[in-house]
């Protein structure tokens, strides 16, 4: 599923220092104007090249994995994850000189994310992604934007308060997430004999749950919350558990593109020197979101100390 929104063109005030290099540029450019023309678009990564010849960037969206990446009650794509992107996107404007990109959204699922990345179906995949070594053999991740790991969520009248709990019970997963093989390594180290099957996203998932045709959903914590908060179920389920995996998630695009590569972490870079980054988290994760829940998740100090990080590498 394809949308589509065109983005604003923005009216702050350039810094001098920019106003005279452009018109340093703007000089250069009139002496040169048929050399110019003609070199449009050559010297760019073959992502932002195809960026500029479209003047669009196709955006990955998830449509159950909120605060990351889900869709409002109008069908629109929204969440923390988009609006990192969003910032992305104003970079890739900035890099190849068009500051009126469009956006077109594309809807991936866990299982079709990273081959829509590798097949050049998306430029960017603005979900809720594990940024680990497997995957960084076929994609490229932008830096740290939250750290997750798995957990249970369980009925609440139910006895689990572990996963040892679970010995011969049925364990749904999402299909293609790395929740997925840690349920599985958890099963044949503790031979607790699980039956783990698997659904297409995670709203399928929270489902079978709901349907009693499994004993616990294991996804990455924030995911479960986010699920419980939509669904208005803190009276019907509970998350529990020690976490079952380490899961940092990042931002993808294609890998083997350095100038790709250097527009993404200067925006990160740009969100945490303006001290824009930590207000984004508390708008998606502390306050109410758009459709109404309330997830109450503070910043945790592993990725406050990540976006000091960044701010500090833009300083420097």
């Amino acid at each position: 599923m394809h949308r589509s929104r065109s983005r604003p063109l923005r009216a702050e005030r350039p810094p001098l220092s920019a106003c005279l290099l452009a018109a340093s540029l703007l000089s250069a450019c009139l002496l040169a104007a048929p050399a110019v023309a003609q070199s449009a678009g050559e010297g760019l990564s073959p992502t932002l090249a195809n960026i500029k010849a479209t003047h669009s960037v196709r955006v990955g969206y998830r449509e159950s994995s909120p605060p990351f990446s889900f869709v409002d009650h109008s069908n629109r794509p929204i969440g923390y994850s988009l609006e990192l992107c969003d910032a992305i996107v104003d970079e890739i404007g900035a890099e190849v000189d068009d500051t009126g990109l469009k956006i077109d959204y594309v809807k991936v699922t866990s299982d079709d994310r990273i081959p829509a990345v590798v097949d050049k179906k998306i430029d960017l995949e603005c979900g809720s992604t594990t940024a680990n070594a497997e995957r960084g053999k076929q994609v490229a991740f932008s830096p740290l934007m939250f750290v997750a790991g798995t957990k249970l969520m369980v009925p609440k009248a139910s006895g689990v308060t572990q996963v040892a709990d679970l010995k011969g019970k049925t364990v749904v997963v999402t299909k293609g997430t790395t929740n997925e093989q840690a349920m599985h390594n958890v099963d044949a180290k503790q031979s607790l004999g699980l039956n783990i099957v698997v659904a297409g996203d995670h709203e399928q998932s929270y489902q079978m749950l709901v349907d009693g045709k499994a004993d616990a959903f294991a996804t990455d914590d924030i995911l479960l919350y986010g699920l419980i908060a939509r669904h208005k179920s803190q009276d019907k389920f509970r998350v529990t558990g020690d976490y079952l995996s380490y899961d940092p998630y990042g931002i993808m695009y294609r890998k083997g593109e350095p100038q790709m590569k250097d527009v993404v972490e200067r925006a990160f870079r740009k969100l945490a020197s303006n001290r824009d980054i930590v207000p984004l988290y508390n708008k998606w994760f502390v306050s109410r979101l758009p459709t109404g829940e309330k997830l109450n998740v503070p910043i945790s100090p592993q990725l406050e100390e990540a976006f000091k990080v960044l701010d500090d590498a833009q300083s420097n």
